[in-house]
């Protein structure tokens, strides 16, 4: 056989790998981190990415037609000023992305989905192995319960334009913007821990099965 031969067999060989890899199955979980009213506040600012409740329900729909599992969590605070107080309005998850048809509800006390509850049982228990993640914030809870998934061995999908944050201060009180804070904290997911997609991506590839 040729070496260009080899050379052609090779790189077909490695395509159809990747888009095995890349494709998403119909176990594929799509979960929902901290969807809530709480995060229309104004108190928290500036923020980046306005379309991305509009790529959430997308991907949310598209997952509730195909029958792909769904879970939701919400973070449920233990202070009681917090705008995620059990008695405060804003601990309710936003109108289109409730629970529905008995999709599963996680609560959540700290930034990550899957400390204190039952989440990795729950994924265990259905045999899943990839995760597909959006929801609020980048930087916060939606990093932290990345990293723990990638670390317990899931295939985790970040969606780049299904998630958002604010601008925060930095330690001499200057202003930083949330575009910033949002791309530096995928770029340091990206590879280690995930893959990062955006939402057209991630429904091109759900439709591969």
């Amino acid at each position: 056989m040729s070496d260009t031969k080899q050379a052609v067999l090779a790189e077909t060989t490695l395509y159809a790998n990747l888009r095995e890899t890349s494709s998403i199955d119909l176990e594929t979980v799509l979960l929902l981190i901290d969807v809530q009213e709480a995060f229309k506040d104004p108190k928290w600012g500036k923020r980046n990415n306005p379309c991305a409740e509009a790529n959430i329900a997308q991907l949310l729909h598209t997952w509730r037609v195909s029958e792909r599992p769904i879970i939701h969590v919400q973070h449920v605070s233990r202070e009681h000023a917090s705008v995620f107080a059990p008695e405060s309005s804003g601990i309710a998850l936003q109108e289109f992305a409730r629970p529905a048809n008995g999709e599963l509800l996680i609560q959540k006390r700290v930034n990550s989905a899957f400390i204190g509850t039952e989440l990795d049982s729950s994924l265990k228990k259905r045999g899943a192995t990839t995760l597909v993640i959006v929801g609020f914030t980048t930087d916060h809870c939606v990093s932290s319960t990345v990293r723990m998934a990638g670390n317990l061995g899931y295939r985790t999908i970040v969606v780049s334009d299904g998630t958002a944050t604010f601008e925060r201060r930095s330690a001499d009180n200057m202003p930083v913007g949330p575009e910033i804070i949002h791309h530096i904290h995928l770029l340091s997911l990206q590879g280690e821990f995930a893959e990062v997609r955006d939402a057209e991506m991630v429904l091109a590839l759900s439709k591969q099965e």
